[in-house]
């Protein structure tokens, strides 16, 4: 009996697998009435469709929202529902897993909607590289849209708001009704002829139906094609149309649209004058550091200027002038205490300082010094020179002596 004894995982597993393998179970759509819907912080919706006989519960994720529903659910609101039934094996029960979601009664349009999505999709108008950016300050910027209602007001609004200095240029268009998508088209093509900085083409929130002239493709080709950068602003958060695709960028509301296009000025001037205050503090540091530099400069050149170099030598000339005459006095100082000690030493041998102690000096009559007995004979006049005067005598006899150490030449 215990071979047949299976469990809880293994019996939710097959039961999963059974839902797998039935074709009909992989991509149905069921339509009822919604109840119970709860939208997660993480992005899933949880929900349950129920009838008058029955509920199932359903679940889309955040991955499939994105591409599978275009408007936000509400209570008691008849949907219709593609996706897939399976086993959340966890708690035992089938569920429905949303891929995509639609309004009852609206099912042709949505599928047309897919349609023309895939085609321009595939032909590259929705591609990145064809999106223009969005200028930061716009002076002119056109609006596409109704002349009453609340998405022009909410414009207006926020754009005297934040900009009171840029130009708003309405074109009054029909965003609704069979004739609606021409009048867009040309009110695109009328604005980017005029020439405008940035475009905002839009309306409020509405049905599928009230919505769907922006899903034409002659608007879709409009916005393509225009040489000014649009803004798609169709509807509320949850509503998306072609011309979001196409658009260069798409604004969530009118109102986000318009703070999309118009630059706060109060945020330009704060920035402009954060700008100037860091020019003004780099100019003041550039202005110093050329001044040092300029200072270093003119010191470099009056050091080599030729003014410099001859104060220089000028005192360089000094210096040895200085020197000079230092060593001119030493040197004089030098010869004239050797001028003394010659002068003392003649003073020693002057004649005059030999008179002045007792010696006389003698000369012949012919003036020559008298210098031995044999230079003179008796009875010759010769003149006596003593300190004071001269004496005139005539030489009564000579007598010569010997002396020690006499030479022989003197002897004889």
């Amino acid at each position: 009996m215990t071979k047949n004894v299976y469990s809880v995982k293994q019996v939710n597993a097959y039961i999963k697998n059974m839902f797998v393998q039935d074709f009909m179970l992989n991509r149905i759509y069921v339509k009822g009435e919604v109840s119970n819907c709860k939208y997660h912080t993480s992005g899933h919706i949880y929900f349950s469709l129920k009838d008058e006989s029955g509920a199932i519960a359903c679940v889309m994720f955040a991955g499939d929202r994105r591409k599978g529903l275009a408007f936000r659910m509400q209570e008691g609101q008849k949907v219709i529902v593609l996706g897939s039934v399976s086993v959340y094996e966890r708690d035992g029960r089938y569920q429905l897993y949303a891929k995509e979601i639609v309004p009852d009664g609206e099912g042709d349009l949505y599928r047309q909607f897919e349609k023309l999505k895939k085609e321009l999709e595939e032909m590259g108008m929705f591609a990145p590289e064809f999106k223009q950016p969005i200028p930061f300050y716009s002076r002119k910027v056109g609006i596409v849209t109704a002349p009453t209602g609340a998405a022009v007001r909410d414009i207006m609004n926020i754009s005297r708001r934040r900009n009171p200095y840029a130009q708003l240029i309405l074109y009054p268009a029909l965003v609704q009704g069979d004739q609606a998508a021409e009048s867009i088209v040309k009110g695109i093509r009328t604005l980017d002829n005029y020439g405008v900085d940035v475009m905002i083409v839009g309306r409020g929130g509405g049905s599928i139906e009230d919505l769907w002239a922006f899903n034409e493709e002659i608007v879709a080709r409009a916005i393509f094609e225009c040489r000014t950068p649009v803004i798609s602003a169709v509807g509320h958060e949850t509503d998306t149309t072609i011309a979001d695709y196409v658009a260069d960028l798409r604004a969530p509301t009118p109102s986000a649209a318009a703070e999309l296009a118009v630059a706060d000025v109060r945020q330009l001037l704060d920035g402009l004058e954060l700008f100037h205050q860091q020019l003004l503090d780099r100019m003041e540091q550039k202005i110093l550091v050329r001044r040092e530099q300029a200072e270093h400069r003119r010191k470099l050149l009056q050091y080599a200027s030729p003014r410099h170099q001859l104060n220089e030598k000028r005192q360089y000339a000094a210096d040895l002038q200085e020197k000079l005459g230092q060593a001119m006095r030493q040197k004089v100082l030098e010869r004239r205490h050797q001028v003394q000690i010659l002068a003392q030493r003649l003073d020693g041998a002057s004649p005059l300082k030999k008179l002045s102690q007792g010696y006389s000096y003698t000369q012949t009559q012919d003036g020559k010094a008298l210098r031995s007995v044999e230079e003179v004979r008796p009875g010759e006049q010769v003149t006596i020179h003593v300190t004071d005067g001269k004496l005139f005598a005539q030489v009564l006899k000579t007598e010569k002596e010997e002396r020690i150490g006499t030479p022989e030449r003197n002897r004889q």
